[in-house]
């Protein structure tokens, strides 16, 4: 008897070891992924003797020069205080963007000051960004490295390839400082692909900011950078493309209104993220909304058969994850806002995640429910989920990552590491924002849900996560009721 224990003691010890997310795994190696705090780890950096007047710190360090010219790109607000949608402050010449100068700071045997050599130097076009997060004290900005000649000047930048766009977020809302660095990092793991991300710290103007994450924009890019999308300028020819549901463009051809605007399950807009405004054509346009509502046409069909239905247009298991990703740290603006869906060379449409600064029950509106599943309602999940194929994906890849990425265990161990690795730049953050901490700061409906301290934040953090995946584990299974057989399915069906 002791003999048949032991043995089933060991069994059951390989497979905790056989589910558990491998080194090969945690070390970012799956589709290139770096964990920046993981990384560090096998980096000792010289310690630092001179006095505390000179700006010192193990994390990359960002220094913006704009010759004291306001950075444009803050919300207007009409005569009775109240702020008018889509419409922000602008440069001196009416531009949406200045120039400054952009340094990045990286050494990687030691720390890094404002006086050292830096690893990029470039002028940028720099705005602020975001939509709620404009109003913001900490501002989050776009930026587009360019030459004197104003071409695009793509650099690597703290280890991510060469690209000239990318997003300098700060962290305001989210007193943690993480949840876009670890919910990036865990869907890129779980993902095909995810904005990879690095913190930083930055100084503006020689004022010094606090800490940041420096973030890919979701687009194309050379050698294998960012998705593989590609368009022929001379001949007007694209393979691929990027789209975002959000509040549309400024330019008016790159708004699109595919099938989905037809069935009026959305009020927001679609446009096209790639190809960008140099390359795209009317024809262009138009072809790629012509494809999109392919994938569209047929799923509010009800053509659900594996060889002619929607699956020919997508990719299921990444419509999945997102599905999941977005449950699972309650990030409801998914599928309504800030929702890319991208087609590389040759493959079928799949989803990219965007912006969980408001995650994990960090919503500023109190009436979010946080207490059953939300993302079966939105866009075209609620006709995917009517499929029992898709449902039982969901389920299945749900359980999968409740034992590797999404584990309380892993998610705990990646928090206090994340944690472990900012350290003193946390504190050096909440000198310049620990104000935010106090009543008269409060962002979250009611009062009591603001925490007023870092350790309070974390351990917010920490509590959510154990319940969310309580709650999800209990009831994943109840996502069945939303799909059913359908006599216009059958009718459907592909014999062949």
């Amino acid at each position: 008897m002791k003999y048949k224990l032991a043995g089933t003691l060991a069994c059951l010890i390989i497979l905790i070891i056989a589910l558990m997310p491998s080194d090969e795994a945690m070390d970012g190696s799956k589709g290139q992924r770096v964990h920046q705090h993981i990384e560090a780890q096998q980096v000792t950096k010289t310690a630092c003797s001179h006095d505390d007047s000179i700006f010192c710190t193990h994390l990359p360090l960002v220094v913006i020069d704009t010759d004291g010219v306001t950075i444009p790109g803050e919300p207007l607000y009409d005569e009775d205080g109240n702020r008018v949608t889509g419409q922000y402050t602008a440069a001196e010449d009416g531009a949406s963007t200045i120039t400054a100068r952009f340094s990045v700071v990286d050494n990687q045997e030691k720390n890094n000051h404002t006086g050292d050599d830096a690893s990029v130097n470039s002028l940028i076009d720099i705005r602020k960004r975001g939509a709620s997060s404009r109003h913001f004290d900490k501002a989050s900005y776009a930026i587009k490295l360019k030459t004197k000649d104003g071409d695009n000047n793509p650099q690597e930048i703290m280890g991510m390839d060469s690209h000239h766009e990318w997003v300098l977020y700060g962290p305001y809302l989210d007193k943690t400082l993480i949840r876009n660095y670890v919910c990036y990092n865990i869907a890129g793991e779980i993902m095909d692909y995810a904005p990879n991300v690095r913190f930083c710290e930055v100084v503006l103007n020689g004022e010094y900011r606090g800490l940041y994450l420096m973030a890919e924009s979701i687009t194309a890019g050379k050698d294998g950078s960012r998705l593989e999308i590609t368009v022929d300028k001379k001949d007007r020819t694209f393979s691929g493309y990027i789209l975002r549901i959000d509040r549309g463009s400024s330019n008016e051809l790159k708004n699109i209104d595919p099938f989905t605007a037809y069935t009026r399950r959305i009020k927001q807009q679609f446009d096209i993220v790639y190809p960008g405004s140099g390359n795209l054509s009317e024809e262009m346009a138009e072809s790629i909304r012509q494809d999109f509502s392919k994938f569209e046409k047929t799923l509010y069909s009800y053509d659900y058969d594996g060889n002619e239905g929607y699956k020919k247009y997508i990719d299921p298991v990444s419509f999945a994850d997102y599905f999941i990703i977005n449950e699972f740290t309650c990030n409801y603006d998914a599928g309504w806002l800030s929702t890319y869906v991208y087609k590389e060379a040759g493959g079928k449409l799949k989803m990219c995640v965007w912006d969980f600064n408001s995650a994990w029950d960090n919503y500023q509106d109190a009436n979010i429910n946080t207490d059953g599943f939300q993302m079966q309602d939105c866009l075209w999940y609620f006709m995917l989920t009517k499929d029992e194929d898709f449902i039982e994906l969901i389920i299945d890849r749900y359980i999968d990552l409740r034992e590797t990425f999404l584990s309380d265990e892993y998610l705990d161990r990646y928090i206090d590491e994340t944690i472990a690795y900012l350290g003193d730049a946390v504190d050096r953050n909440y000198q310049v924002w620990g104000y935010t901490f106090s009543e008269e700061c409060d962002l979250l409906q009611p009062t009591e849900r603001n925490l007023r301290s870092y350790e309070e934040a974390v351990g917010q953090l920490k509590d959510f996560i154990h319940l969310r995946g309580q709650l999800m584990d209990e009831n994943i299974e109840t996502l069945r009721q939303y799909c059913a057989e359908s006599k216009v399915k059958k009718f459907n069906e592909n014999s062949n």
